[in-house]
Order: structure tokens, then C-alpha cells, then sequence
């Protein structure tokens, strides 16, 4: 099996093979379509590339999530996720039937369930096993194991709805050891998290050999290249030989009723040469190293989506282009999306390494970019997943979020916003109102400042207020944040920040604290302030203009000291001089200031711009330490408007209403609109309650 696999690397491009191997598979599988069963047995080899002597392994038994109700997942999720529920008993679960070593020792009887976050005694998605001679530095085992899986009927990222089957998480899969200071590390040992309801993966690179045997009828696609097939007419199967080196999983999907559709990714013609000069110039590199490489898009279609076949291609393409002109080339000659059925939603949108689910509905208008969207998302991950393997567990941003940002800017780019999909007899309603399309930026600030800011970016999946709060700022709240930062550094810095932190982290494992120091390295700004607030805490950004004031400076009236003596200026006398002043032409002269307050508990450095009648513009600077800020001014003309961050630069700023004032601001105005607008909002959402 091994020669097909060498084979495979000599014509993958050189930087496929980064990464070293430390754990990689050899399985053999077959689908019973009928119990929706995968039986199946590997051998697993796995590098202990760490300086550490490891005593135990401990393995991944995802599937075990949904073996009952009282696994954690179903705990914490109450067996909904994204919007759709677990079908009434229609559980799946793994069962390792045997587990031996190379030398024939039998670790079977040594198998046991742990519960290292939670503890749980009825969640079995982590097991330990025992050894009797630990694994020495450098040092590499061979496992292998039986094991049988029940697919449970689609949810959360796997299953089978009738004959469709997606295979995610399949197999039991080694956690990752971490050796101190390896990511941050406090001590070694394996980093094995159990599945929750909100987590996703985290594994080491590895070398991926499977042997896929099912009915003949079914079309099959995966992780990896297709190497081979072979078709038994007696039994009536197929079998598939797949490979794929330098990845972090493999997933796999069987349907008879797969239109399979193949497309080339020509770099040459999706690229132009302005655009390879423009990238190479902006991060320094050479032509050939900003060329993209060629690469088979394959897509497997519902056949009621034949129609929106080009678009998954087209979307794909975008995507290829525009990750590899930003962050370098996707290094993998393939790439598989798969179209679930209808019913099985909760199979669509998700990533795997090379291989995505995205997701579309019968005659999807052109204007709603639903598919364009999950699809260039998905393929994202292949950039913040899998090419640079960031632990889901624990730090969700730098791969959902990151994602969210990457993903934003290519379709504002490329689509300039989406339409919501109202359809209505065939026709899209927001289209039909010239309604204006919703940028990528919009919705993701809608859902951040429409959401508590209750935990900080970089917390571990489970331990987020709630599911909304995990989803808020894993996804929208990350991408507002990364948008803060570009506007702050600049477009151009922020592009080879990112570049920069893909390349130096591409086929490893990095830590948020990796990503500031790559910002803080391109931009030769100590950003701890940013980072320690926004990333690692959880302050809320709202500056405001609190008020304006003018007052014009007439003459001074009163008893005034002059020469020794007093003087007394009378109100008349006063105006008399004023006049006198105005028929010279003179201008009067006003006193204004303009107070600014921080509203929120978060401290960022802000400008204001202060705006005058007479069309002269003054720009101050607030360190933004204290509560409130006062900036006096004395010219010939009244203050107009003035506008704290005035190039919205800090889109994290929770409210960006008060962040302008007039000087004439109507309150009594403002407050008589605002209660007729709660009004009739009130009077809205009563009446489209009582149609539901």
C-alpha cells in the first residue's frame, strides 16, 4: 500500500510535504448501506516527536457524541446545533473491538473511557490506554485496531439521511501530545479534549492511506486523490483506493444519486500578471513564489441542483485564487465539495482537508450568494485549519474567526454583498425592492454589537457564557476585530501580517500569542493594548461626543482693575462697543469645547475631528485613559460638528451613533422620534407574532 503512496508525494508540489508525519493512517473500511455501519481497521503510526516519554495514548471516539443522551455533547447542546435538532432515536456511536501493538501485545483490556474536561461517567469521546514500555524521544509506534460505527442519522457535521452518508470523525483518531511550552503548554501530556457541543478538532499532520469498499452503485468522494478502483461484480462493491500526505484528518461521503462533476483550476488563466506582480511586490516576494499551482475541483451535486453546478465551481475558483494571492499557494492537487440532500442540512457546512460540504436550495437566486458564501467559507479552512492546524478546543478564533475575516473580504470583493433571500413566487423579494446588498462587514458588526460582550475571543469552546456567545465570537466578533486591527495598521501591513503569520505557521500548530507577535513583528507596534483587551479580554469599546458648547465672547461687563484704579464697564456701554466692532467688520470671536467620554470600560487612543462653521477643521488626540476629555478652542467662528474616530477605525466600537454631535442636536427632537419609532417596532413585532 505504502508504494502507491510514495508515488503520490514525488509529484505533489514541494510544499505538501512540510510537514512531517506524526500521525498517519493505513485503513481498510467497507459501508453496509443498509445499517449505515462502517466496519473498519487501521494501523496507525505515531512519531513521538517531543523530548518528553509518553506512558499512555489516549484517542478521539467523536462518534461516541451521539450515543446518548448523556454524553456531554447532548448535555451541553440538548441535541440541537446551528439550527438543526438530532432525529429522534437515531443515535451513533464507535466501538474499538481491538487494539494491538506491532510486538502483538494486546491492548484491548486496557481500554478505558475518561472525562478529562468534565469528568462526565457517561461521555466515552475520549479513551486511555496504558503502556506497558513507554515511547521513547524520537521514537515511533505502530497500533493497530478493529473497530465498527454506527453513523448516526445527519447531525452536527455527520451521519446518513436514506442513502446519503457523509463519514466525518469517523475513526478513532490519537489527541495531540504537547511537550511544555508547546503552545504555551504549562506541563506535557496529551492534549485530548472531549467533543462539545461547541468545539470542533484538533490533530497532529500525517500521512493518510484508506481503503474505501462500498456498493457498487454509489459515487464516492474524499479526502485526498483517488488513486485507484477496483469493482467486485460478484459481491457487487466497489472499492476505492484514496491518499492524501501532510494532512490532519479524512472524511469521506457515499450516495448512489451523486452527479459528479470535474473542473481545472488553471492557475494561468485565473491569475493575470498585474495581479502576481501586485502580490509579489506588496509582501516581497519573488514572481514564482506568488504563482498559484493547478488544481481538480470536484464537485458532487444533488441532482436537483444540476442548474448551480458552475456556481460551487466559480465560488471555488474565487477562492483558490484569492487564498493564494493573499497567504500563499493552496498546496494540495485536489479539492471536493459535496452538495448534501435535502433533510440532511446538518452535514452542509463543514471542512475537512480537502474535501468541504457546502449547501444550496432548489433555484437559488443568482443574487442570494447562500452557496458562495458556505462555499468560499469552507474552502477557507483549508487555510486556517488544516495548513495552519490551530486548536479548535481551545482557541476557536484563529480558525472560525480568522475564516470569517478572510472569507468577508473576498466576497465584498469579489460579489460586493449578498441579498437576503426573501423569495416569493420564484422572485427575491429584496432584489425586487433595489434594496442595497449586505456586506460581509455589516452583518458580522450587526451580530457583534447586537450581542452582549460577555467572554473573551480566546476562550476554550466550552467555556463560553453560551452557544450564541461561542458562535458570536468565534465567527462576527473575531472578524470585527481583525478589521479593527487592519484599519489600524493599515490595509497593506494588515495584508502581510496575515501572510506572514500563514507562511510562518503553515504545517504547525500556533497559539493566539503567535499571531500578536507576527502583528507586532510586520508592524513594529506594541499592540499589547489591543490584544490584552480585545483578544484575551473582553472590554466593550464605546467612545461618545457628549456634548458642544459655543459662546460668544462679547464684551466683558462688571468692575475690572485697571491702572490702579477701578473701572466699571455698564451693559450699555458693553453694547455699545460690540456694535461699534461689528461696524468695522470685525468678527466676534466664540469660546467652544467639545467634551468626549468613554463610555465603555476599554481604553483605546482616539482622534477627534472638530468641524466649524466656517469650514476649518481641527484634529485633537485622546490617549482615551480618562473618563472624559475636554478640548477647548477660541476662533471666529462656532463649532459645527464634531466626530470621535472619525475614519472608523474601530469598528468595535459598540456604538457608533454617538460617536458624532451637532452643535444644534435637538434632544427634546431626537427622544419625540425615538419613541415613535420604539412605537410602531412594538406594534410591528406584535403583529408579525400573531401571524406565526
Amino acid at each position: 500500500m505504502r508504494r502507491w503512496l510514495i508515488a503520490l508525494s514525488a509529484s505533489l508540489p514541494l510544499c505538501a510535504q512540510l510537514a512531517p508525519p506524526v500521525a498517519s493512517y493505513d485503513i481498510r473500511a467497507s459501508l453496509d448501506a443498509q445499517k449505515h455501519t462502517i466496519t473498519g481497521e487501521q494501523t496507525l503510526t505515531w512519531v513521538n516527536d517531543s523530548p518528553d516519554t509518553v506512558p499512555t495514548l489516549q484517542f478521539h471516539l467523536y462518534m461516541n457524541a451521539f450515543r446518548n443522551s448523556r454524553s456531554t455533547f447532548f448535555r451541553e447542546s440538548g441535541g440541537q446545533l446551528r439550527g438543526d435538532r438530532a432525529a429522534e432515536d437515531g443515535w451513533g456511536w464507535i466501538q474499538v473491538n481491538s487494539m494491538k501493538l506491532e510486538d502483538g501485545t494486546d491492548l484491548t483490556p486496557r481500554i478505558r473511557c475518561i472525562s478529562p474536561d468534565d469528568g462526565n461517567p457517561d461521555d466515552c469521546t475520549v479513551i486511555e490506554v496504558p503502556l506497558s514500555e513507554p515511547v521513547r524521544p524520537g521514537a515511533a509506534l505502530r497500533v493497530s485496531m478493529r473497530f465498527t460505527t454506527q453513523l448516526p442519522k445527519v447531525f452536527a457535521r455527520t451521519g446518513y439521511r436514506g442513502d446519503f452518508h457523509l463519514a466525518g470523525q469517523w475513526f478513532p483518531k490519537i489527541g495531540v501530545w504537547e511537550t511544555k511550552g508547546f503552545r504555551y503548554a504549562e506541563k506535557s501530556g496529551w492534549n485530548c479534549h472531549q467533543f462539545h457541543a461547541n468545539s470542533e478538532f484538533y490533530s497532529n499532520y500525517g500521512d493518510y492511506r484508506v481503503e474505501l469498499t462500498v456498493p457498487s452503485r454509489f459515487v464516492v468522494g474524499a479526502t485526498g486523490e483517488l488513486v485507484k478502483r477496483t469493482d467486485d461484480a460478484q459481491r457487487g462493491t466497489s472499492t476505492y483506493w484514496f491518499a492524501q500526505p501532510s494532512v490532519t484528518d479524512f472524511a469521506w461521503t457515499a450516495q448512489p444519486g451523486f452527479l459528479r462533476v470535474e473542473r481545472m483550476f488553471e492557475a494561468r488563466k485565473q491569475t493575470t500578471p498585474e495581479e502576481l506582480a501586485s502580490a509579489a511586490r506588496l509582501h516581497g516576494i519573488s514572481l514564482e513564489d506568488a504563482r498559484l499551482s493547478d488544481v481538480k475541483m470536484i464537485a458532487l451535486i444533488q441532482p436537483e441542483h444540476a442548474e448551480q453546478t458552475e456556481r460551487h465551481f466559480q465560488a471555488l475558483a474565487t477562492a483558490l485564487k484569492y487564498f493564494g494571492l493573499w497567504y500563499g499557494r493552496y498546496p494540495y492537487r485536489t479539492i471536493t465539495v459535496v452538495d448534501p440532500p435535502h433533510g440532511a442540512g446538518g452535514a452542509g457546512g463543514m471542512e475537512y482537508p480537502t474535501f468541504i460540504t457546502a449547501g444550496t436550495s432548489y433555484r437559488l437566486p443568482r443574487d442570494v450568494l447562500t452557496l458562495e458564501l458556505v462555499t468560499v467559507h469552507e474552502f477557507g479552512h483549508q487555510f486556517w485549519m488544516q495548513l495552519v492546524a490551530s486548536n479548535e478546543f481551545e482557541e476557536s478564533w484563529l480558525d472560525e474567526g480568522f475564516n470569517t475575516y478572510s472569507t468577508g473580504k473576498i466576497v465584498d470583493k469579489v460579489y460586493g454583498g449578498t441579498s437576503l433571500p426573501l423569495t416569493v413566487f420564484g422572485s427575491n423579494l429584496w432584489s425586487w425592492l433595489r434594496l442595497p446588498k449586505l456586506t460581509q462587514a455589516s452583518m458580522d458588526r450587526a451580530a457583534h454589537v447586537g450581542t452582549p460582550v460577555r467572554d473573551p475571543l480566546a476562550t476554550r469552546a466550552w467555556e463560553f457564557y453560551d452557544s450564541s456567545s461561542y458562535s458570536i465570537n468565534s465567527y462576527s466578533r473575531t472578524g470585527v476585530a481583525l478589521r479593527t486591527l487592519e484599519a489600524l495598521l493599515g490595509e497593506d501591513t494588515m495584508a502581510r501580517v496575515m501572510r506572514a503569520y500563514h507562511q510562518r505557521w503553515r504545517f504547525r500548530h500556533p497559539h493566539s500569542r503567535d499571531f500578536q507577535q507576527v502583528v507586532q513583528e510586520v508592524s513594529g507596534r506594541d499592540l499589547d493594548w489591543f490584544f490584552s483587551q480585545f483578544v484575551f479580554g473582553s472590554r466593550k469599546l464605546d467612545y461618545a461626543v457628549s456634548e458642544i458648547r459655543n459662546r460668544r465672547l462679547d464684551t466683558p461687563v462688571g468692575v475690572f482693575e485697571k491702572g490702579g484704579g477701578k473701572q466699571t464697564v455698564t451693559a450699555k456701554e458693553a453694547r455699545r462697543r460690540d456694535e461699534e466692532r461689528e461696524k468695522r467688520g470685525e468678527k466676534p470671536q466664540y469660546e467652544s469645547w467639545v467634551k468626549v467620554e468613554r463610555l465603555g470600560d476599554a481604553i483605546a487612543p482616539q482622534e477627534i475631528e472638530i468641524r466649524f462653521r466656517d469650514g476649518h477643521i481641527e484634529r485633537r488626540a485622546w490617549d482615551g485613559q480618562g473618563r472624559w476629555a475636554k478640548f477647548t478652542f477660541t476662533r471666529a467662528a462656532e463649532i459645527e460638528s464634531a466626530t470621535i474616530d472619525p475614519q472608523r477605525r474601530y469598528a468595535l466600537d459598540v456604538n457608533l451613533a454617538n460617536n458624532s454631535r451637532k452643535a444644534d442636536y435637538n434632544t427634546a427632537l431626537s427622544t419625540q422620534w425615538s419613541v415613535r419609532l420604539l412605537f410602531w417596532a412594538q406594534n410591528t413585532m406584535l403583529w408579525l407574532t400573531a401571524l406565526v
